[in-house]
């Protein structure tokens, strides 16, 4: 099998495997080819990833800050020095096409264990005068932090949980999806050979059984999930009975304004990033695309062209633009999705049908005349397909994008900068874009607010999720006591 690694898990420093539990197939979605066969982690391998992170975490926490930071530093040299090889892993085991995984999975997990390499030396505490006597504050970290992966982005989603978490001094064990489990494998081998002490960054596969093993550990003083709404109801329950930190990255089904004055051609290249950049696989996507009236007609007609240039294919083919959908699973619920947008009466623009064949593949796929009570305006697809809807004032398009429970992203297109960001103000998102769309650099906050999460993952923010203030009050005087 072309993409076996040498052992289901990685703990404590090394590979690890233990046959006992249940099989993992790994299937290259192109052609339904099993390219890998893993293991889920028995309660054995759980336990001694979170025994070797509190071990390890101790020692690490006390080391200085800048120490830390250069083997993250080395590691992310390593990983744009080997992109090309971990690029080809992320395509086989995601199906996203190498046009895709070359500059934006790896590269952008680089970014991070840089970017947090370097924050990490300048974070201090304060010192708060109280006369004579005065406090000081301690930034120290959290302790073992559990990382849980989405299948979209495997790669980039466990280098965003680690290099802060270990950049602040905790361990983490990272759980990755069972869909997705290769990449995550290899972060922890380049950190290990980057010099990270054994025992900080530790991968153990396995489905949600897993996931409630270690979310419910007591060792555990932080969980960081990226998935859908109902698995995060699920983590934010269980992690509560240990009043555990949280952060939760989760779906979306996030509105795109785009005003008459908007550059065209800037809009519709928006919309299909928004909506068909891994095959749509995307929980930021802008799936409501609100175009006013008055420029409804030309941007479908150039949405139209545009999206049916678009080439499909065999993802390890470096012109391919867009590949197949992640599993079969995921193909068969898209497709029930474009079924319920035909029957409930929207209007199919282009796309619409499975295509590519053997593969997972669907049609980048475009629906106008979408009004909000449909299904495909209010349930997240994760699949190529977009709904446009018409609007014709300010007031009414931003009533209209906040009446949802998610709450992850919004982007606005107009020519008018005041009514841009007068309009992003008002709209209920954690992310959001003026004239531009899923552009997600490490520097910047990124999450959600209502039902898409809670807590924000990379930029300065990331700082208070895995770090906790510690305050020590120096008396400098005698003590004043009434008794």
């Amino acid at each position: 099998m072309k993409a076996q690694p040498e052992a289901s898990h990685f703990v404590d420093g090394r590979y690890l495997e233990d046959a006992a539990g249940a099989e993992i197939e790994v299937i290259f979605p192109a052609t339904g080819e099993v390219i890998a066969r893993l293991h889920e982690a028995t309660p054995a391998v759980i336990e001694a990833a979170l025994a070797s992170a509190a071990r390890a975490q101790a020692e690490w926490g006390r080391m200085r800050p800048v120490e830390r930071s250069r083997i993250l530093r080395r590691a992310a040299d390593m990983i744009r020095d080997r992109n090309e090889a971990l690029s080809l892993l992320e395509t086989l085991d995601t199906g996203k096409p190498l046009q895709e995984t070359t500059v934006a999975d790896w590269p952008s997990g680089a970014d991070a264990l840089e970017f947090f390499a370097g924050l990490a030396p300048s974070v201090t505490g304060e010192t708060i005068p109280l006369g004579q006597d005065f406090v000081y504050t301690l930034r120290e970290p959290l302790g073992v932090c559990v990382g849980i992966g989405a299948w979209n982005y495997p790669s980039q989603i466990a280098c965003w949980k680690a290099a802060p978490a270990l950049a602040l001094g905790n361990a983490m064990v990272f759980k990755p999806s069972e869909v997705t489990p290769l990449g995550a494998l290899k972060l922890a081998e380049i950190l290990i050979e980057a010099g990270l002490p054994a025992g900080l960054f530790n991968v153990v596969q396995g489905r949600g059984a897993v996931g409630g093993a270690l979310v419910t550990d007591p060792r555990v003083a932080k969980v960081s999930l990226t998935g859908s709404v109902p698995t995060g109801r699920k983590v934010y329950a269980a992690a509560a009975e240990g009043v555990r930190h949280v952060t939760m990255e989760l779906g979306g089904k996030s509105p795109l304004v785009i005003f008459d004055d908007a550059d065209l051609e800037s809009a519709v290249g928006a919309a299909m990033l928004g909506n068909f950049y891994s095959a749509g696989q995307v929980c930021s996507n802008g799936t409501r695309v609100f175009v006013q009236r008055g420029l409804k007609d030309r941007f479908l007609k150039r949405l139209a062209e545009r999206s049916e240039a678009i080439r499909m294919g065999d993802p390890l083919d470096p012109e391919t633009q867009m590949g197949p959908l992640v599993s079969q699973a995921q193909l068969d619920k898209v497709l029930g999705y474009i079924g319920k947008a035909k029957a409930e009466g929207a209007r199919l623009v282009c796309g619409g049908e499975a295509s590519v064949s053997p593969g997972c593949y669907v049609q980048p796929t475009v629906f106008a005349d979408v009004t909000d009570g449909m299904t495909l305006a209010c349930e997240e697809v994760f699949g190529p397909v977009m709904a446009v809807l018409d609007f014709d004032t300010e007031e009414e398009v931003i009533a209209r994008a906040n009446a949802t429970d998610f709450g992850l992203a919004a982007g606005v297109f107009t020519a008018d900068l005041a009514r841009g960001h007068r309009v992003v103000a008002q709209l209920q998102a954690g992310t959001c874009w003026i004239n531009a769309y899923n552009l997600t650099p490490v520097e910047s906050p990124f999450g959600g607010s209502k039902m898409s999460g809670v807590g924000r993952e990379n930029g300065k923010a990331a700082i208070e999720h895995y770090t906790q203030v510690k305050s020590v009050y120096v008396g400098m005087g005698p003590v004043d006591a009434p008794y």
